[in-house]
């Protein structure tokens, strides 16, 4: 097969949730143990850090890659989902798997995994890891892809866990309350390994503590040890200031990225104390300790790859997207549009059936035009309905069938001084990254 054989392959024959939504969620890890029997157990061969959450896992997980690979390591990095190319989930310091081992790998091996009908994410989790395997990585981060108790990555023992935050979010698969919530994300707390909490809530932080009391995991709560003394967004970047690492620019521009960061720094104090960071032993030299630290924010989409964190695709107009896709996110979103300063704003906006739309919709600013519209996937939402949805929010704007209709009419309609954003699906997302750039 080729390569874009094999894609369609992948993403036609196997169950895959991205796409089908709740159809294509197994529940369990008994395909996940056998294909990790079957490659020799490849997880073992690597250090690893894993990350859940419902929102910010995946700029955590591409800074702290960004970071580690300063430091030296050789670094593997698991993401998803993909916005333009497979390739991207799986890569190494930055660089995407190779097609000819996405190939090889699935001819040479389906014989073995057919039998067993793994969905699409159990078969891209096993592949990950015999890569980062056969490649001799120091070091893998590794992102949830949902939940986490029974996400197929859950078979790692990593030397340290990260949960960014919990909101409401596949609650027709994870559970109707934080508490719920917060419960399946804790299943990645393992024996012994510390956990660092991002953000919790008086409904999440019992159920986190009584789940590393219970495996004896030393806990970590972020906002009990602020690293991030202030932040500012200036010309699109963040700027903090920091308690251990001086000041940092952040190629992430998005102000929930302040969240983040406080994280990700917390996380690295953790990785510092078990000597796992370069250029820490002194804590007095602020300076030299925080180089990696610094590169790692500044430098982050180029050392990792990232797309699509309020990423800014031209100047004139100035038009930008961004992948969040839920209420949490766009409550965060929904500040930052309305600190943009432009004659007209314009917003192409789509979703999937299973988020909470009305409740996105209702943050979105009412005095923009809009681009209502229908990403490539089987979950997204008519545009005509999210038309009518926000004609009822007194939000005034036309329906397109595709991405690339919506964003076409946007970039029309726009002058120099105008603003455009793409966003309120990772879907949308990609298909503009894939048919407009």
């Amino acid at each position: 097969m080729t390569y874009p054989e094999t894609c369609e392959y992948l993403f036609s024959q196997l169950p895959m949730f991205e796409k089908q939504g709740v159809s294509g969620y197994k529940e369990g890890l008994d395909n996940t143990k056998a294909l990790d029997e079957h490659f020799g157990h490849p997880h073992r061969q690597f250090r690893s850090i894993h990350i859940a959450g419902t929102n910010g896992k995946g700029s955590c997980a591409h800074t702290l890659a960004a970071i580690l690979q300063a430091c030296g390591y050789k670094v593997g990095l698991y993401t998803s989902p993909h916005l333009v190319d497979f390739c991207e989930r799986i890569r190494i310091n930055g660089q995407p798997i190779a097609e000819k081992y996405v190939v090889d790998f699935v001819e040479n091996e389906k014989h073995f995994f057919e039998p067993l009908a793994p969905t699409f994410f159990e078969l891209t989790t096993a592949m990950a890891f015999k890569y980062f395997s056969d490649m001799k990585v120091d070091i893998a981060v590794i992102e949830v892809g949902l939940g986490g108790r029974l996400d197929c990555t859950n078979i790692i023992t990593p030397i340290l866990s990260v949960i960014t935050n919990i909101s409401l979010d596949h609650t027709q698969l994870l559970g109707n309350s934080l508490e719920q919530i917060a419960m399946e994300k804790a299943g990645i707390i393992k024996k012994g390994v510390p956990v660092v909490i991002g953000e919790a809530t008086v409904e999440t932080r019992p159920v986190f503590e009584a789940v590393a009391t219970e495996t004896g995991a030393p806990i970590t709560f972020a906002e009990d040890h602020p690293e991030v003394m202030d932040a500012e967004l200036i010309s699109g970047k963040m700027h903090y200031r920091t308690r251990h690492y001086g000041k940092l620019q952040g190629e992430l521009g998005g102000l929930y990225q302040q969240k983040n960061a406080n994280t990700i720094l917390c996380a690295v104090r953790k990785l510092e104390e078990r000597g796992y960071m370069y250029r820490f032993a002194d804590d007095s030299k602020s300076e030299s300790k925080g180089q990696e630290v610094s590169m790692g924010f500044k430098d982050v989409c180029q050392l990792t790859g990232l797309k699509g964190r309020w990423q800014v695709i031209k100047n004139s107009p100035m038009t930008v997207c961004d992948t969040g896709h839920n209420v949490a996110g766009w409550e965060f979103l929904n500040r930052q549009l309305a600190q943009v300063e432009c004659r007209k704003m314009h917003i192409v906006f789509g979703a999937v059936e299973d988020k909470d739309v009305d409740g996105m919709m209702a943050l979105l600013p009412k005095n923009a035009i809009y681009y209502f519209t229908k990403a490539n996937n089987h979950r997204a939402i008519s545009e005509n309905v999210l038309k009518m949805l926000g004609q009822q929010l007194g939000l005034s704007g036309e329906s397109y069938p595709t991405v690339a209709d919506a964003y076409e009419s946007a970039s029309n309609a726009a002058q120099k001084d105008d603003f455009v954003f793409i966003g309120g699906s990772s879907y949308v997302v990609a298909d503009f990254l894939k048919n407009c750039i």
